[in-house]
């Protein structure tokens, strides 16, 4: 089948080389425009375009979808089917009628639970148990397209956004090789979403990952989990913000906030019901460390408290 691509994150890589094993001509990869990045702020290719253009593959970054701008490249191309992964923007309709088998996309949830760009963190921050990607066959709205293949994943205890961000690439790329097979044998019937059931997850700032410590422990380590690799759960202190990288339960009890002192684990810190022990964090300008090597060579700092 000829396809043409759309994505731009890393989770839209595997799904790529997925089509390409398979032997679908892939006509050409739409992506995001090269932006700066880093504390160098180096202009840096997404990471679909670096891994297309290892593949041989003809790249395209529009600036814009509307006005028919890409229209010329559809007739070029003539693809008979569309594949969208975290592309990043809404396909205008002159877009999503141009291919024989329409235009299909990869999302990371079970829609229609969490639609929109930050399906995977949500599901960790919210302490979900199952997630999954599904495929469905987009229209205008966002992911609110009927739904061709669904498939589950169980989010273990100690998964970070970013791992269960791998897991369901991995799962992903396997579902939509089977959707796009489904498609051109005619096996697959689109199925409407329930719209009763529809949640949403919006972008997740930096501001929404500051600790509250009179939060429960649970929630406390889901943020944890749930902004790693980005933003990183973070908190104020007397030693300035701290960032924290890992965290596990911890039975001793304080006033919310209050550093309980070293243990085993880590540093222990009270929540409402609780407490954790935070076993790798940062300080302010210096490395990502446990902190009993943190400690060593600093004024404790048991008694404080964290805000």
């Amino acid at each position: 089948m000829k396809i043409l691509y759309m994505g731009t994150p890393d989770f839209a890589v595997l799904p790529l080389e997925k089509l390409i094993k398979d032997g679908h001509e892939i006509v050409g990869v739409v992506t995001r425009e090269d932006k700066p990045k880093g504390r160098g702020m180096k202009v840096s290719m997404t990471p679909v375009k670096e891994f297309a253009l290892t593949q041989g593959l003809r790249v395209f970054q529009p600036q814009s979808l509307k006005d028919e701008a890409i229209m010329p490249l559809l007739c070029e191309l003539t693809p008979d089917l569309i594949v969208v992964v975290a592309y990043g923007k809404l396909l205008p309709r002159y877009i999503l009628d141009f291919p024989k088998y329409g235009c299909i996309n990869l999302h990371g949830s079970l829609l229609p639970k969490y639609r929109g760009s930050a399906p995977i963190q949500h599901a960790v921050l919210n302490g979900d148990k199952i997630t999954g990607v599904t495929t469905m066959l987009m229209n205008e709205g966002m992911d609110t397209g009927d739904i061709l293949l669904k498939k589950e994943l169980v989010i273990e205890e100690n998964d970070t956004s970013e791992s269960v961000f791998d897991k369901l690439s991995a799962i992903g790329s396997e579902l939509l090789s089977e959707t796009v097979k489904a498609l051109a044998d005619g096996t697959v019937t689109p199925v409407p979403q329930d719209e009763s059931e529809a949640t949403y997850a919006p972008p997740i700032r930096k501001d929404d990952a500051k600790i509250s410590w009179d939060m429960s422990s649970d929630k406390i380590l889901n943020l944890i989990r749930g902004s790693y690799s980005w933003p990183i759960a973070y908190t104020d202190s007397d030693i300035g913000r701290i960032k924290i990288y890992e965290a596990c339960m911890c039975d001793a009890h304080g006033t919310p906030g209050e550093v309980i002192g070293l243990n085993d684990d880590g540093l222990c810190v009270a929540t409402a019901d609780s407490s954790i022990s935070i076993m790798r964090f940062q300080v302010e300008s210096g490395k990502r460390m446990a902190p009993a090597d943190y400690f060593r060579g600093h004024q404790s700092i048991e008694g404080t408290f964290f805000k």
